[in-house]
């Protein structure tokens, strides 16, 4: 993630914080994140809190901004325990900063109170034993651009399947998808995906394979022999790092 859109994240936070948090939330997040020292040692943020004072929002930057530069995972842990804690009206499941947005209700899904992991990419393909290369192929290049890949056969913590899929792409920054074969449910899951606003990566054997409507997106395709799937791997990981710097 960009310095941009970090600073937006905090400022996000700092507006669901100052919004919602009383001296209470302050003690448990402080517990969670082992910061209980730093926020008591803070000459203001509980004073202008109890007060109403104006101040407040920027004593919340300050802590979050120091928070941050000890350890970044920190400020997951503040976003996990607002999505728990509190229902954000304006919530986006989207690792990406949009000016419009929508807030929806699925019938089909349950919403998890989950973050986005930006260093995630999830794999949507067939779930066939002939693919398997194919899959380990893509691991290696999320792995190669330092991110971490995972799809729905990966995990079992629902009961319904599409459920656990819903999850896995609410989760992630990056969501590709292999067309080959025109398999229905990944096409399902590519609505879902595009839906949720996330980085789509085309995959495919066959460029006819994919959807008219979706062609004007570029795809990376590619032969299942050994050599086919190590240039896959390569061209995958330089497109994995390249959205993952944007």
């Amino acid at each position: 993630m960009n310095d941009l859109a970090q600073r937006k994240r905090l400022l996000a936070l700092k507006n669901r914080i100052e919004a919602n948090f009383t001296s209470t939330h302050w003690e448990e997040i402080g517990l969670l994140a082992g910061i209980t020292d730093q926020l008591r040692r803070h000459p203001r943020l509980f004073r202008s809190l109890s007060f109403g004072d104006d101040d407040y929002g920027g004593n919340i930057v300050e802590i979050l901004t120091e928070s941050q530069g000890r350890d970044p995972g920190i400020i997951q842990i503040f976003e996990d325990y607002l999505n728990e804690h509190f229902e954000d009206e304006g919530f986006y499941a989207s690792a990406k900063l949009k000016t419009n947005k929508i807030t929806f209700s699925p019938d089909v899904f349950d919403v998890p109170p989950l973050s986005v992991q930006t260093d995630l990419v999830s794999v949507m393909m067939p779930f066939d034993s002939g693919f398997a290369p194919v899959y380990r192929a893509i691991q290696s290049a999320a792995t190669t651009a330092g991110m971490q890949c995972s799809r729905a056969d990966d995990f079992w913590e629902e009961s319904v399947v599409v459920q656990d899929i819903f999850n896995l792409i609410f989760r992630s920054q990056i969501v590709v998808v292999d067309f080959t074969g025109k398999n229905p449910n990944v096409m399902y899951e590519t609505g879902i995906a595009h839906t949720l606003g996330k980085k789509v990566v085309p995959l495919t054997q066959v460029i006819d394979h994919i959807p008219f409507d979706l062609r004007h997106h570029r795809a990376l395709t590619y032969h299942s022999n050994s050599q086919g799937l190590e240039k896959l791997s390569s061209d995958l990981s330089a497109r994995l790092r390249n959205l993952k710097s944007q």
